[in-house]
């Protein structure tokens, strides 16, 4: 089932591939099935076009950590906390954080 979303996801950005909405949901998706070099890469392209609140910097941090991209996952919680901050999300930026201070 996952399979088929990724291959929907892949498909509407192969005639849009500026709609940062699919790639979001691509990286989520691939997220949801640890292929997380792809979802890297999708968050990292997302982020390069939108305006993200904090989110996509969180699922970035997480999935460059479980990488051993420690230095990367650091800056990507620090990306983050700014956007949330930014956006009005405090709780969002104090999670970030707690995990910024427990990364190792």
């Amino acid at each position: 089932m996952a399979e088929a979303r990724i291959e929907i996801f892949r498909k509407m950005l192969a005639s849009d591939a500026s709609n940062t909405a699919v790639r979001f949901g691509l990286a989520n998706e691939l997220l949801k099935l640890e292929r997380w070099d792809e979802a890297v890469a999708e968050l990292q392209t997302y982020l390069s076009q939108s305006n993200d609140q904090g989110n996509a910097y969180g699922k970035l941090a997480q999935a460059l950590e479980r990488l051993g991209r420690s230095d990367e996952a650091r800056a990507a919680y620090e990306q983050g906390i700014a956007a949330a901050n930014r956006h009005g999300h405090p709780g969002m930026a104090q999670e970030f954080q707690l995990a910024l201070d427990e990364l190792i």
